[in-house]
C-alpha cells in the first residue's frame, strides 16, 4: 500500500487551516491570549510583525505530522472515518499528550492553555484520520489492465 498523497495534502491543508481557526478570535484566540498572560502593548508588537515565516513553518510541521499519520493509518489498516479516529486518537494520546504534559507539571504552564493546545491536536488529528481511511484512489477497470 502506497501514500496517498491527495489525501495527505488535503489534510494537511484541514490540519493547518483549523489550527487557523482554532487560535483565532472566532474559537479560543482570546482565551489563548489570556492564558499566555500577553498584555495588550505585547499583543499589538505581535500583531504588528509579518509571521510569514512562522506560518509556512506551521504547515510544514502540519504535513510531517498528516504525513507520518499517513503511514500509521495504512499500518492499521484503518478503511472507514472510525478507523481513521481511532488511529488518531491512540498516537495523540501516546506522543502528543504525553509530551505535553511534562509543560504543566514542571514548567508551571495552566491547565487551560494545555487543553486548548491538545484539543487542537485531537481535533485535527481526527479529522486528517477520517480523511487519510476513507480517501480512495482512481484504481483502472482490471479488464483495462489486461492485454486483449
Amino acid at each position: 500500500m502506497k501514500v496517498k498523497y491527495p489525501a495527505v495534502i488535503v489534510a494537511t491543508l484541514v490540519h493547518y487551516i483549523l489550527g487557523g481557526l482554532w487560535y483565532s478570535p472566532l474559537l479560543f484566540g482570546n482565551k489563548f491570549i489570556q492564558l499566555i498572560n500577553w498584555t495588550p502593548e505585547q499583543l499589538r508588537q505581535v500583531e504588528s510583525q509579518s509571521h510569514a515565516k512562522e506560518l509556512a513553518l506551521a504547515f510544514v510541521l502540519s504535513f510531517v505530522l498528516v504525513y507520518i499519520l499517513a503511514h500509521f493509518v495504512q499500518y492499521t489498516k484503518a478503511t472507514n472515518a472510525l478507523g481513521g479516529i481511532q488511529t488518531a486518537f491512540w498516537l495523540w494520546l501516546g506522543f502528543v499528550v504525553t509530551t505535553q504534559a511534562p509543560t504543566v507539571i514542571f514548567e508551571g504552564r495552566s491547565f487551560g492553555l494545555f487543553a486548548i493546545n491538545v484539543a487542537y491536536q485531537l481535533v485535527g488529528c481526527a479529522l486528517a484520520g477520517v480523511i487519510l481511511a476513507i480517501w480512495r484512489t482512481q484504481e483502472a477497470p482490471a479488464s483495462a489492465a489486461q492485454p486483449a
